[in-house]
């Protein structure tokens, strides 16, 4: 994995492999994400969650980020109208197998300049399903600052209602 630091110049320079710490120096099982929020009954809102979903990503706007992937940490909270009358039925709730596998999609897809674009790609993607009021996208490149674990977004976009 390639990491980058700003030097003095203000100008990207490639972090030596030797020097990455193993999983962006986050130990097993801890997560930077934000709390979740928590499920609103009184709106009938419930909350469907991925959290640290790190995948290969092929991102980023300089030329040397354009050779290889990179990792990048997804998270995703979303609001969903919560129908009581689930049924203990699959295809009545927003299951979060599909939105991840559509996650995976679309970071495959192509090249994407920019985590703000990827994160807006994801959240559009999770509100075609009209049960999501508002999906929360984190988007985290977790190889790039030396001195820090991970840089990225966060939107939270709402369905038009």
């Amino acid at each position: 994995m390639r990491r980058f630091s700003l030097t003095t110049s203000n100008k990207m320079q490639h972090r030596p492999k030797d020097t990455v710490p193993p999983a962006a120096a986050t130990p097993p099982g801890a997560s930077f994400s934000q709390p979740l929020r928590v499920a609103d009954a009184r709106n009938a809102i419930r909350h469907v969650f991925i959290r640290d979903l790190v995948l290969p990503c092929r991102i980023g706007v300089h030329r040397h980020e354009h050779g290889a992937p990179q990792r990048v940490r997804i998270n995703l909270d979303l609001a969903v109208r919560d129908d009581r009358q689930l049924g203990d039925e699959l295809a009545n709730v927003v299951c979060y197998e599909e939105i991840s596998t559509a996650v995976r999609a679309i970071v495959g897809r192509r090249h994407i300049n920019l985590v703000e674009t990827l994160a807006e790609e994801i959240a559009s993607m999770c509100l075609e399903d009209g049960r999501v009021r508002s999906a929360r996208v984190r988007i985290e490149k977790l190889d790039v600052l030396q001195d820090a674990v991970s840089v990225g977004v966060e939107i939270e976009r709402f369905a038009n209602l």
